[in-house]
């Protein structure tokens, strides 16, 4: 089976990398930027392209949602399997006359992280069962984390990364500037997260709650707002404080 990867960011990097380490081959990478392009190629022992799309049985697109649908129209070739790696778009975002697929990894990708791919999930959906099971024979040789699931899942699943994911990290972005203002270490906060995160492995989130606003201390958190100058910080610190009065009834 020939397998085309169309893109040069954090996904297609680690997809192909992934896909290396299980002895899976990739006859392509394809996509607009060259030095990206090059730079994959060179780690991976690829060959790339950013005029010609060679021909394959198998494209995975990872690109950016707004250019999923428009990259989908370089393939021309018909029957051929062709697959988007967004967790927030179904699968006939896809123009053209061949077999339509998603492949969601459930990651956040940086191409200086390495990871553990064994731990990824994946979230596979096709047109047809064949195809179902070509992509879900594809996924467990990288992970042992598989899943079969429709747009309307994904599309909650994607939801719940967003909260779990980025919402979390613009927190610690958040934080670091206070951290920042005051010339704290944002290291030093390190064990703190890490602990909250091993945490939740075992215990259910809502059962891991700690903090002012589960006690109801409104002292502190008095004394947590008349501290924050920023007022997009305050904003959020009130809006968080709030959700969890509200989820536990506070």
């Amino acid at each position: 089976m020939k397998i085309v990867i169309i893109g040069s960011g954090n996904v297609s990097y680690h997809l192909a990398k992934a896909f290396q380490q299980n002895n899976i081959p990739v006859s392509q990478i394809f996509g607009r930027n060259e030095s990206d392009l090059k730079f994959i190629s060179d780690q991976l022992q690829i060959p790339f392209s950013t005029s010609k799309l060679n021909d394959a049985d198998l494209y995975l697109i990872c690109v950016s949602d707004g250019s999923v649908g428009e990259v989908s129209r370089l393939i021309t070739k018909e029957n051929c399997l062709v697959a988007h790696t967004s967790g927030s778009l179904p699968k006939e975002i896809l123009a053209g006359n061949y077999r339509k697929a998603s492949f969601y990894p459930l990651q956040t990708f940086s191409k200086s992280k390495n990871l553990d791919y064994k731990e990824i999930p994946f979230f596979v959906e096709s047109e047809g069962e064949e195809d179902l099971e070509l992509l879900k024979n594809i996924a467990l040789k990288i992970s042992k984390k598989v899943m079969v699931s429709t747009y309307e899942k994904r599309k909650y699943i994607h939801l719940t990364a967003v909260f779990a994911c980025n919402f979390v990290n613009h927190l610690y972005a958040r934080a670091k500037e206070i951290s920042d203002s005051q010339e704290i270490p944002f290291d030093y906060f390190l064990p703190l997260i890490k602990e909250t995160t091993q945490k939740i492995e075992i215990l259910e989130p809502k059962l891991a709650q700690t903090g002012p606003a589960i006690r109801n201390d409104e002292r502190v958190l008095k004394a947590h707002e008349e501290l924050i100058t920023d007022q997009e910080q305050l904003k959020i610190y009130k809006i968080m404080n709030e959700s969890i009065k509200k989820m536990y009834e506070l």
